[in-house]
């Protein structure tokens, strides 16, 4: 197939990133040589914007990206938000119901570019230690109220279906949670995923009647999969997510972006 009509969406951790958050070198070359083929490469991440950043500077990727879960698409190099949706008011309400109901939760507000953190634990300061990230302390009716975009619920694998279930009879009406890694859970605007962000992406000109491949590793990549021409699971990825799939790929060590854009050349 011609790149020049293809647009590659990517998750990034769990597909894109290794275990260590490192890109490997075959994916960099190879995304390179599909970009320079007129491809366009975009990546589709739960990340904001402070997190995404460098991965997107070391890419050099020039176009538009589905960041928050599918809540905005940002334009990293003109360093603005093309689109994006807010939380509704009522998240407050069910942020203080699990902080009651879980008094151990961690809980970060993801701001236009900003984090504030209203509940901290040991899963949030790993978090913002690993992503090298000096978040806001702040109680939440301190958080600026317009430019939420989205809420992480940080918290331990082996606790996190207790909070899930709490979600479902408690939390339900007008958000969308989304299950984005084993130890975070997250709530969007009603309606918001990575296939609603996605669908945003494809109304910019540059992306209109492009062939669409999207990869993913979890839950929240799984919609994005299925509505894409060309919907990729890496090897690493849940059971549900492949079965969405059309295509799956070594995983996430082992330079899938490769084996994929090799398959897209000879389609």
């Amino acid at each position: 197939m011609d790149f020049r009509k293809v647009l590659i969406v990517s998750d990034l951790d769990g597909t894109l990133l290794d275990d260590d958050k490192n890109i490997a070198e075959d994916d960099i070359r190879a995304i390179n040589e599909f970009r320079a083929g007129g491809g366009l490469f975009a990546a589709a991440t739960g990340r904001g914007v402070a997190m995404a950043r460098r991965i997107i500077d070391e890419l050099g990727i020039d176009v538009p990206c589905v960041i928050f879960n599918g809540a905005a698409v940002y334009d990293f190099k003109a360093d603005k938000f093309l689109w994006h949706s807010d939380m509704p008011e009522i998240s407050d309400t069910y942020i203080r119901a699990l902080g009651k109901e879980f008094p151990d939760i961690g809980v970060e507000i993801l701001h236009e570019k900003e984090v504030y953190v209203t509940h901290n634990n040991q899963t949030v300061a790993e978090h913002m230690a690993f992503e090298k990230l000096i978040p806001t302390y702040r109680k939440l009716e301190d958080v600026p109220r317009n430019g939420r975009l989205k809420v992480l619920i940080a918290y331990p694998p082996e606790k996190m279906q207790r909070v899930i279930d709490f979600t479902r009879e408690n939390c339900k009406a007008g958000v969308n949670w989304v299950h984005s890694s084993p130890m975070y859970y997250e709530m969007l605007p009603e309606g918001i995923s990575k296939a609603y962000g996605c669908r945003k992406l494809k109304e910019l000109p540059e992306m209109r009647d492009k062939f669409v491949a999207a990869a993913g590793d979890f839950g929240n990549d799984r919609a994005m999969i299925e509505e894409a021409d060309l919907g990729v699971a890496v090897a690493n990825a849940l059971d549900s997510v492949k079965a969405a799939a059309d295509l799956i790929v070594r995983d996430n060590n082992h330079s899938p972006m490769r084996e994929i854009i090799e398959y897209i050349r000879k389609m």
